[in-house]
């Protein structure tokens, strides 16, 4: 008999709440504070902080830290405006840094 898998997801590496589904992801190729980082189209159960300009590698950006729904550890941030045409692709878009999510069911 086949047995049934799941999607395969990512979850925050500290207590393994789901945070995204690797279908999501846009792109692998992004930088986040503490190295590589994810862009997602899509994240849940995570939390959403304050808005605030940053100065990014990009441009300056308008983002939102984004904390795990279950401990609260910061994954990556939430892109709400870019102010450069070329990075508006990005607005409402999700960086979770690879060395903070882990994968399931893969």
């Amino acid at each position: 008999m086949d047995e049934l898998v799941g999607p395969r997801l990512y979850s925050c590496y500290k207590c393994r709440n789901h945070v995204s589904l690797h279908d999501d992801i846009v792109s692998k190729a992004f930088q986040g504070r503490n190295g590589r980082a994810f862009l997602f189209t899509h994240v849940m159960n995570i939390n959403v902080g304050p808005k605030e300009d940053r100065h990014l590698l990009t441009g300056l950006h308008t983002v939102a830290d984004v904390y795990c729904g279950d401990c609260n550890e910061v994954l990556g941030w939430k892109y709400e405006r870019a102010y450069e045409q070329t990075q508006k692709y990005k607005e409402g878009k999700f960086i979770l840094e690879k060395s903070k999510i882990v994968k399931e069911n893969w």
